[in-house]
């Protein structure tokens, strides 16, 4: 099996494990396999607008099993972020409901105004209206400082690719004038040490498997992990050839994980 001699995998979720509502094929039985294997896994995201629970609730939906404690999400990140090192704070949100849960479940008091905010949390936003969008204007001209759940300009669905998180943070600024002073998801090295932490493991040992060049092959180059690009997602194989950090493999799908061979960031293995 391709890459079976580390211990540790790494995986994305948008585009890699799912496409909106529907499993990759063969994404089940190579997650399967790995357990089978004995390996250690964590799913890491830079999905902010949903929790834990919610994404737990989808993976097993999807015949994908796993455990809250496998599941890092970058909402997840940003409240261990908030409560370790600005402790005490009260949140603003601007993104669907599951931010504020993950926020809630990792400790971070949410504001009962938008004038009151220490902090604008901006995620994913898929049911926005401008109320919402508003009130986020609001915290951030009463002096909350913003910090972003990710910088994703897109992410792959069913249909094709849909607006992500920049296009939420881009009204903001633009109507503000403030800028975010901190974006904690894909490819920073807070999520990449989230990531190795839950593993207990060293990052050669590990690989991430993503199908975002940017996102996911930066963050398992700077971290020090092998790194496998999906072609499920939004990537081509012409883009991955343009990249200047190549990725140790490039595979169709996750389910190369169970066939015998892959091709090579430098060429065909």
């Amino acid at each position: 099996m391709i890459a079976m001699d580390l211990d540790g995998f790494v995986i994305d979720l948008d585009g890699t494990v799912f496409r909106g509502e529907t499993a990759v094929e063969g994404a089940p039985q190579a997650i399967a396999s790995l357990r089978a294997n004995g390996k250690r896994l964590v799913f890491l995201s830079n999905r902010g607008n949903i929790s834990r629970e919610m994404c737990l609730a989808k993976l097993r939906r999807l015949g994908v099993e796993a455990s809250m404690d496998e599941i890092i999400l970058s909402s997840t990140v940003t409240a261990r972020y908030l409560r370790e090192h600005h402790p005490g704070c009260e949140a603003w949100t601007l993104g669907d409901h599951g931010l504020k849960e993950e926020l809630a479940s990792g400790g971070i008091a949410l504001a009962d105004r938008p004038e009151l905010a220490d902090w604008l949390v901006i995620t994913l936003h898929e049911t926005l209206t401008y109320h919402e969008l508003n009130d986020a204007f609001r915290a951030v001209r009463h002096g909350a400082r913003i910090i972003a759940t990710n910088e994703d300009r897109s992410f792959p669905g069913e249909f094709g690719d849909h607006i992500d998180v920049a296009g939420m943070i881009g009204a903001i600024t633009a109507s503000t004038g403030a800028q975010v002073e901190l974006v904690v998801g894909k490819p920073s090295a807070l999520m990449a040490e989230a990531a190795l932490t839950a593993l207990q493991l060293p990052a050669e040992r590990c690989l991430m498997i993503g199908d975002s060049l940017a996102s996911d092959i930066g963050l398992g180059k700077r971290a020090g992990m092998r790194t496998a690009l999906v072609l499920t997602g939004s990537t081509t194989m012409e883009a991955a050839g343009l990249w200047p950090a190549r990725p140790d493999w490039i595979w169709p799908s996750i389910a190369q994980l169970i066939t015998k061979a892959a091709v090579k960031g430098e060429g065909t293995a």
